[in-house]
């Protein structure tokens, strides 16, 4: 990792802890701002460890892309905002899901984490299902599935040989959206984005970092 790639893993990294901090202190325009910085500072590891020279980190790319759009329109509070996040969020798992595909995957390794990957999905929609709005129930189960194939395809390209980033960042995006979850439709008193938002940041770091092992394909 050279030391601008390193900058802005380090500068993504500390809009996060000001992000978890401003929200703590109601500081709202702060942490709007935080937050477009730590989104696009895993834009720029993506585009500086090289996502641009492949097939897969461009479509990863284009995956991380939506994320910041998901990111920006969860800054506000109402549910047609909420619903047009978790739209954009689908659509980057989508992209991921097409770039582990790209990358390789091992059917044998999918096959192995499916069954487990959807008994956990299932556990989280009938958790979410008594706290989830008429309106908003297919939209959750299509997300739901679509984030469980993302991990899904995530285990099947580490089968193939790819980086141990590609799996962890998978992992751990699919465990920052409990956080969001719990906030957003569960409504809990504890703010869950204390480490719900460092796990997702870690694991966008760790997709656009995977690129740069992954150039040949």
């Amino acid at each position: 990792m050279d030391y601008r790639t390193r900058t802005a893993v380090i500068i993504t990294g500390m809009s996060c802890f000001v992000l978890v901090e401003s929200l703590l202190a109601e500081l709202h325009n702060v942490a709007a701002i935080s937050k477009m910085i730590a989104s696009g500072g895993f834009l720029a590891v993506a585009v500086l460890a090289g996502a641009l020279r492949s097939t897969y980190g461009r479509i990863l790319f284009a995956g991380l892309a939506c994320s910041v759009a998901g990111d920006l329109l969860l800054i506000g509070e109402s549910q047609r905002v909420f619903l047009a996040g978790l739209s954009a969020f689908l659509l980057a798992h989508v992209a991921y899901i097409a770039a582990f595909i790209t990358r390789g995957v091992g059917l044998r390794w999918m096959a192995l984490a499916a069954l487990p990957v959807i008994g956990i999905a299932v556990a989280v929609l009938q958790w979410l299902a008594p706290h989830t709005p008429p309106e908003l129930s297919v939209p959750v189960f299509l997300y739901t599935t679509v984030i469980s194939g993302m991990v899904i395809a995530a285990f099947g390209t580490r089968g193939s040989g790819a980086p141990v980033l590609i799996l962890a960042g998978a992992l751990m995006f699919f465990m920052s959206d409990l956080s969001v979850a719990s906030q957003r439709l569960v409504q809990v008193e504890f703010p869950t984005y204390v480490w719900g938002l460092p796990l997702y940041y870690a694991a966008q770091v760790c997709l656009a970092l995977s690129v740069s092992q992954s150039r040949s394909h």
